[in-house]
């Protein structure tokens, strides 16, 4: 026990013990500055300042620009900017998935080609099929009160109510002679009209111009995108009096009667109504007549 109690004292004298710490001018060895110091206060001192520092750093580094010279560290500026350009980028490869799909229509139009889509009819129903022994068709409360009251509103109404579907009207696209019909089975997916050359052409509804070029095999070709998923296509033009994006009316001339292409067999038209992506006859929409 005495000799732990020995040992502490010395210990505890030895880190209490005073030493001077003097600064000298060389020359004359003047004394210019001296501190009074001892082991404790230069451990606490040291320890406090190490301290300090690290606080100090670590602020530096958690918040300002100058993280960005450490190694390790990546620039916010440089994070953002790859944010930005990542989506940029998925933008730019929609736009593009639909470009593409754009432009496969238009080539499918102009080529005169559809998908052989065999669809076997009766499978279509099966899911609709109903046994009527297991439905209820006695009608309820609800329903006996609305029909007397439509048949009271028929009985006492003076006009009939035009119930018929009219459908779509459209304009023929010139006055010609209607030469060759709609055969799908010859892929003849349009009617060719004969008229005198230079013939106007008209737009058969409002719509916007898809497409308006030059092509080897059917010479001047205009598109128009109409309502209700139609689209009209003119072929073999002497000349077009519309460019892509023109929004055009009903019975506005668009291109002139030409002999254009290399399938032209002579002045005429050319002309195919899509509808939904799929060709129809014309016949059923316009009366060429």
């Amino acid at each position: 026990m005495a000799k732990d109690r020995k040992k502490r004292k010395e210990i505890k004298r030895k880190l209490l013990h005073k030493y001077r710490l003097v600064i000298l001018n060389e020359s004359t060895f003047e004394e210019k500055i001296s501190f009074k110091l001892n082991r404790l206060n230069v451990f606490v001192t040291g320890t406090l300042f190490i301290i300090v520092l690290i606080g100090v750093t670590t602020l530096i580094i958690a918040f300002t620009p100058l993280r960005e010279y450490i190694p390790g560290y990546s620039s916010t500026k440089l994070k953002r900017q790859a944010t930005e350009l990542t989506y940029k980028t998925d933008s730019l490869v929609t736009v593009l998935n639909y470009t593409n799909r754009y432009l496969d229509n238009v080539r499918l139009v102009l080529r005169g080609d559809i998908e052989n889509n065999q669809v076997n009819r009766d499978s279509l129903f099966d899911q609709y099929k109903l046994d009527p022994s297991t439905v209820d068709l006695t009608p309820i409360r609800e329903d006996l009160l609305l029909r007397e009251e439509v048949e009271l509103e028929d009985k006492y109404n003076l006009f009939e109510r035009n119930i018929e579907n009219m459908g779509t009207l459209l304009f023929s696209p010139i006055n010609g002679t209607l030469v060759q019909g709609f055969d799908a089975k010859t892929k003849h997916y349009a009617v060719d009209l004969v008229a005198p050359k230079d013939t106007p052409v008209k737009s058969i509804a409002d719509g916007t111009v898809l497409f308006a070029e030059w092509t080897s095999e059917t010479g001047y070709v205009i598109i128009v995108e109409h309502q209700e998923g139609l689209t009209s296509v003119y072929k073999h033009n002497g000349s077009l009096s519309k460019s892509q994006g023109d929004l055009v009316k009903a019975g506005e001339v668009i291109a002139s009667i030409g002999n254009t292409g290399e399938l032209t067999t002579g002045p005429h038209l050319h002309f195919e109504l899509w509808r939904r992506g799929k060709p129809v006859d014309p016949q059923n929409y316009i009366d060429f007549n």
